[in-house]
């Protein structure tokens, strides 16, 4: 993929989870959460800028640095997230002002390693970054699943036809 599409499809993927988890959403404990994650990482590894072949040390500790940067972002992001079960028995999640300070926070981080990898003269390709937020994406979700079931109770019987309709009271016949 050329440089420009690496980089419009990492704002979109961006775009897109920062958006949607900023809303309330209903957590399902059935759903391929890894998916998203699992395909960013397929792009990113078949790319074959990955690693510097110049500078094959440095680029290595960079992308290391970039991976573990996107492992406690997704672990803060899963751990800010607010989780609440509502009375039918369904799970909810929704990202806090907390979960935005780590989005923020992450991206500061990037650009700083960013910065130490062009002061070292270390090529970086986007594919580094897109590895960093499928791991970020895996993390976070997998630590929303695991605590998504923690949270999850049984359903909620529901309602039969009948059910809370005031009842004559009996009355004594003489």
């Amino acid at each position: 993929m050329s440089g420009l599409l690496d980089a419009f499809l990492i704002v979109a993927v961006v775009v897109l989870v920062i958006a949607r988890q900023f809303r309330a959403q209903r957590m399902d404990t059935g759903r391929r959460w890894w998916v998203l994650p699992a395909v960013l990482a397929v792009v990113a590894v078949r790319e074959p800028g990955l690693v510097d072949a110049h500078h094959h040390t440095a680029s290595v500790l960079l992308l290391t640095a970039e991976l573990l940067v996107g492992l406690a972002t997704g672990a803060a992001w899963a751990w800010t997230s607010r989780i609440w079960v509502e009375p039918d028995g369904a799970v909810w999640s929704k990202s806090t002002k907390a979960s935005g300070t780590v989005w923020f926070i992450g991206i500061g981080l990037r650009v700083a390693l960013y910065a130490l990898g062009a002061a070292l003269g270390v090529h970086q390709d986007s594919s580094a970054l897109l590895l960093a937020l499928a791991a970020t994406l895996l993390v976070r979700s997998g630590l929303l699943a695991w605590r998504t079931q923690a949270q999850h109770t049984a359903p909620v019987r529901s309602a039969a036809y009948g059910d809370r309709v005031p009842r004559p009271a009996w009355k004594e016949r003489v």
